[in-house]
């Protein structure tokens, strides 16, 4: 048992809560209560006086390729059709498990130090993804990548339901789907063979759509159909489904997804990508989304709360409208996002999964603030994360992560070595 004690709460509304106790066991919120109110048969062995601190739900990441923290600022500045067919594809094929493990970690730790508790991962060496989640402690919900395109897409959509099945009890920190990479590399057939897989173990699906206008674009000349459409066709809308992007998604579209349809937006790829405004913006009033950071080769990070504070400020900027985007529903939307993960994370409550952030706001980037929500979204960074807890667990603990960051620093310098002499391969998929 944890008691945080003496400590301001955030809820998911972005109320505040002050002087409150919060006690822990068992990977969740066990009692919340008044500072000072004796609990009898309550006993912590682990207590923080949060008297200077506030506590909130950590944030989630919907969407990342976690492993891609090994190329961070391998390509800049070029357009995206450049990006993947010329640079990041290349390199990923003569990429090794070392590489997938330690990319991994890294990304790992910089989510984790910047207040992030669980991530939706979609991405391929699954195994070395796994073992990750598993040595750092994070929740992470994991979508094996599968490629439509390759002549072998059936043993390989084998290969996934076969890690999925030999790995979907190993840890409730775990959560397993299957991840078909996107309607342009699966055609509709083998999107089709995709569902009827994780139908058949009761899963959902994980994949990109409709991330760029070009996209859109081709799937309707190479169909005639829109990229939701291509999945709805396919089945996919008949199983939860966590959409990655959906930048262009178009009117006509949103009569095709359903209560079980979540979207990860990440801004800033799209803006470092020239990705254009989209239909997401005009629609995410009918939309369930929260933020995803892409892999850190596009987006630079895998902060959330860096994508959040963009997406805020886009739409005011844009549009010459300051009232646009309110800090307390950026905040909201930063707290939806649990429930992709389905651990009951995500709510300051009795019996809430105990995925937490306690917030030092003295700090010279932050004072003075009048309230914490704004405060976290426009102006905190990592320093202000002192502690990071997931199922209980403090992995970020008074400032310092618990991995030995330095030893997987020095082993990521080492690969990356290694990464620029063996250099590019052949890409066996093209955008």
């Amino acid at each position: 048992m944890i008691k945080l004690y003496n400590a301001t709460l955030i809820t998911e509304t972005g109320e505040c809560l002050t002087h409150r106790d919060v006690y822990i066991e068992g990977g969740r919120i066990a009692k919340i209560c008044d500072s000072g109110t004796p609990q009898p048969g309550m006993v912590p062995a682990d207590t923080v006086d949060c008297s200077s601190l506030l506590v909130s739900p950590g944030f989630v990441n919907l969407h990342a390729h976690t492993a891609m923290n090994i190329f961070k600022g391998i390509a800049e500045d070029v357009p995206a059709d450049v990006w993947f067919n010329d640079m990041i594809w290349p390199y990923e094929s003569k990429m090794t498990e070392a590489d997938i493990y330690t990319g991994t970690l890294l990304g790992i730790a910089e989510m984790l130090n910047n207040g992030v508790t669980a991530v939706a991962d979609h991405y391929f060496g699954e195994e070395q993804v796994l073992r990750a989640a598993k040595d750092t402690g994070i929740r992470m919900d994991i979508a094996p990548t599968i490629f439509g395109m390759a002549p072998d897409y059936r043993d390989r959509i084998a290969q996934v339901g076969g890690f999925i099945k030999n790995h979907r009890e190993d840890s409730p920190r775990i959560r397993l789907r299957f991840g078909p990479h996107s309607d342009y590399t699966c055609p509709e057939h083998v999107l089709g063979e995709v569902v009827d897989a994780a139908k058949g173990m009761g899963l959902p699906i994980h994949l990109h759509l409709a991330e760029t206008r070009l996209q859109v674009e081709q799937s309707l000349e190479r169909t005639g159909k829109t990229p939701f459409r291509c999945l709805y066709d396919a089945g996919g809308f008949d199983v939860p489904v966590l959409v990655a992007h959906g930048l262009w998604v178009t009117e006509e579209d949103l009569d095709l997804i359903n209560g079980e349809t979540w979207f990860a937006f990440c801004p800033k790829t799209y803006m470092r990508l020239a990705a254009g405004r989209g239909g997401f913006f005009d629609f995410s009033d009918r939309l369930q989304y929260s933020f995803g950071t892409d892999g850190a080769a596009s987006s630079g990070t895998v902060n959330t709360l860096e994508q959040a504070r963009l997406f805020a400020m886009i739409e005011k900027f844009e549009r010459n409208d300051a009232t646009l985007r309110p800090a307390m529903e950026i905040w909201r939307r930063l707290m939806a996002g649990h429930a992709v993960f389905g651990a009951g994370g995500g709510r300051m409550a009795e019996g809430a999964a105990a995925d937490l952030v306690l917030w030092d706001l003295q700090t010279p980037d932050t004072m003075t603030w009048y309230h914490p929500v704004p405060a976290i979204l426009y102006a905190a960074n990592s320093a202000n994360v002192r502690y990071t807890m997931v199922a209980g667990e403090f992995l970020k603990y008074d400032g310092r992560l618990k991995m030995d960051f330095a030893a997987v620093a020095r082993e990521a310098m080492g690969l990356q070595r290694d990464l620029l002499a063996r250099g590019k391969g052949r890409a066996k998929v093209y955008y």
